[in-house]
C-alpha cells in the first residue's frame, strides 16, 4: 500500500450513528437526552431475561420489521445471519456513513477501514434446547458428549456460528461498504468503545487509511447475561419506578440496569475530510488503556482507570486542567462507583477532582456492555455541540464515598469542549479517550483549522461547578 506523504495528521469525527434506548439517530438521541427522558422501562421484547421486574434499556424502535425495511434495508438478505447485537452494530455504521456525507463511490476503498468492538455474543437457551435434549437419555438431564456429533449437531440451525461471532459486525460492515483497508474486531466488554477509537486513530495517524468506520455494539439485555448478573447480585431492584433505577454515584444506588445499543463514529484524516467539505464534529486527541487483574481473580478497577486516564493525557500532551468534563463509566453499583470516584480524585487531585463536572449517561440508557463506551461519548459530543454537558438522571443524594461534582437536574452550560470518556470492565480492563468538539450549533458555521487553532476554550461552569481551565489547541 502506498502511503501518501503527510505530516501532522489528525483524526477527526465526521459522522455519528446512534441506536440507543433514548432514540435512533443524533436528533432523537439529543432531544431525549436534553429533556431528561429516560430510556429505561419494563421491557417485553426479550421474554425470559432475569432483570428484576423486567426492567431494562431496549432500543424499542429497532424491530424485525424496521430493521428489514429501514435500518438494514440494503443488507436484508444477510439479516438471517445476524443476531440482534450484530444487527444493531451494522445499522449504526450505516447511519454514521449517512450522517458523515461520505460518498462511497468517490473514495479509495483500499483506504477505507473498519474497527469495531463487541461483547462475547451468546445465543438464548431455546436455540440450543432441542440439540441438547437429544443428547440426553429420556429419563436423565445428563448431557452425553458422545452423542453430539451424530444427534445434537444435526438439530443446530445452519447459521448458528455466524450469528454469534463477535467479529461479524466488522465483517458485515466491511462487505456492505466495500471497505478493503485495515479491519479489526476488539472484544473488551465495557472497555471496547474507547479501545477501537484508539486503534482506528493510530491507523489514520500512521497514514494507513483515510476513513475508518469505528464503533461498538453490545447488550446485557439477554437471558443468560442477566442470569449471570443476578447470580452476582449485581442488578438494581429499587426504587419501583423503572426510569429511576439507574442511579450512578447516588447514595441509594442498588446496582446496574441492563441495556442494549450501538454507536459508530466515522473517523477521518482531517485533510481528507476538509478536501471533501465535510462537517467536522470533533477531533480525537488521545486514548489510553490498562488492565489490572491479579491471579486470584480480583480486578483492580481503580488502578486500571488511573492508568488509562493518565495514558490518554500523556498521549496528547495534556494536563488534567485542560479537561472540560468527565464522561464517567457510572455503572450504578456500590463498589464500582466508589472505585471510579477514587480513580478520578487520584488523577485530578483532591481539589480539581471535586470540581470538574462529571456526567454518567448510563442513567438514561442502562449498561449495554461493549456498546456503552461509544454511546456515552456520543452523549458528550452532541451535548457539547450545543455548548452543554448532559445531565445525570436520578442523582439526588450525594454519596460521601463518591465526592464528585455530578451534573444533575439539567444540562450544564460550558465553553470548554474537551471531554474525557472513561470505561472499565468487570475483568479490570479500562480505557479512556479524550475528544475535542469543534462543531458548535449555536455559532453557525464549521470552525475551520485556522479558527480552531486560535481559540482558547475556557470552562467557567456555574454555581457548584467553578472549575476553571485554559486550553489552547495544538
Amino acid at each position: 500500500m502506498n502511503v501518501p506523504e503527510q505530516t501532522n495528521r489528525q483524526a477527526v469525527i465526521t459522522g455519528i450513528g446512534i441506536l440507543s434506548p433514548i432514540g435512533i439517530g443524533v436528533d432523537s438521541f439529543w432531544k431525549n437526552l436534553s429533556e431528561g427522558q429516560s430510556g429505561v422501562h419494563q421491557c417485553d421484547l426479550f421474554p425470559g431475561y432475569a432483570a428484576p421486574d423486567g426492567v431494562g434499556g431496549a432500543v424499542t424502535e429497532f424491530t424485525e420489521e424496521s430493521a428489514r425495511k429501514i435500518y438494514l434495508k440494503d443488507q436484508r438478505k444477510n439479516i438471517k445471519a445476524m443476531c440482534r447485537e450484530i444487527q444493531l452494530g451494522v445499522a449504526s455504521a450505516g447511519l454514521a456513513l449517512q450522517h458523515s456525507g461520505v460518498k462511497l463511490e468517490a473514495i479509495d476503498h483500499e483506504r477505507l477501514g473498519v474497527e469495531f468492538g463487541a461483547n462475547l455474543m451468546l445465543s438464548s437457551p431455546d436455540i440450543l434446547a432441542e440439540s441438547c435434549s437429544d443428547c440426553c437419555e429420556e429419563d436423565s438431564t445428563v448431557f452425553q458428549f458422545s452423542r453430539w456429533g451424530q444427534e445434537g449437531l444435526a438439530k443446530m440451525e445452519p447459521l448458528w456460528l455466524l450469528r454469534y461471532l463477535p467479529n461479524m459486525p466488522a465483517c458485515h460492515i466491511s462487505i456492505s461498504s466495500d471497505a478493503r483497508g485495515p479491519s479489526n474486531s476488539l472484544t473488551l466488554d465495557d472497555a471496547s468503545g474507547n479501545a477501537v477509537l484508539g486503534e482506528a486513530m493510530r491507523i489514520l495517524l500512521r497514514g494507513h487509511a483515510d476513513v475508518m468506520i469505528t464503533g461498538a455494539t453490545g447488550t446485557t439485555l439477554h437471558p443468560i447475561k442477566t442470569l449471570h448478573l443476578a447470580l452476582w447480585n449485581d442488578l438494581a431492584r429499587t426504587p419501583d419506578a423503572p426510569e429511576a433505577r439507574c442511579r450512578p454515584f447516588d447514595l441509594e444506588r442498588s446496582g446496574r440496569v441492563v441495556g442494549e445499543g450501538a454507536c459508530t463514529f466515522i473517523l477521518e484524516d482531517r485533510l481528507h475530510a476538509e478536501k471533501r467539505g465535510a462537517k467536522i464534529w470533533a477531533r480525537l486527541l488521545g486514548t489510553g488503556s490498562s488492565c489490572v487483574f491479579n491471579p486470584s481473580g480480583v480486578n483492580g478497577m481503580r488502578l486500571a482507570l488511573v492508568n488509562a486516564m493518565r495514558a490518554a493525557l500523556r498521549s496528547c500532551g495534556m494536563n488534567p486542567e485542560g479537561i472540560g468534563h468527565i464522561n464517567a463509566h457510572g455503572l450504578g453499583t456500590q463498589q464500582a462507583d466508589i472505585e471510579e470516584a477514587k480513580a478520578i480524585l487520584e488523577v485530578f487531585g483532591p481539589v480539581l477532582g471535586r470540581r470538574i463536572p462529571v456526567t454518567a449517561p448510563k442513567s438514561f440508557m442502562g449498561n449495554s456492555g461493549a456498546g456503552s463506551g461509544t454511546l456515552e461519548l456520543a452523549a458528550s459530543l452532541v451535548g457539547l455541540s450545543h455548548g452543554l454537558i448532559p445531565q445525570t438522571l436520578n442523582y439526588q443524594t450525594p454519596d460521601p464515598n463518591c465526592p464528585l461534582n455530578i451534573v444533575t437536574a439539567q444540562p450544564l452550560e460550558t465553553d470548554n469542549r474537551i471531554v474525557l470518556n472513561i470505561n472499565v470492565s468487570r475483568a479490570g480492563q479500562a480505557t479512556a479517550a479524550i475528544v475535542e468538539v469543534y462543531w458548535v450549533q449555536k455559532s453557525g458555521p464549521v470552525l475551520n483549522r485556522e479558527t480552531v487553532d486560535s481559540v482558547i476554550w475556557r470552562s467557567h461552569g456555574a454555581v457548584g461547578n467553578d472549575f476553571n481551565a485554559n486550553w489552547a489547541p495544538r
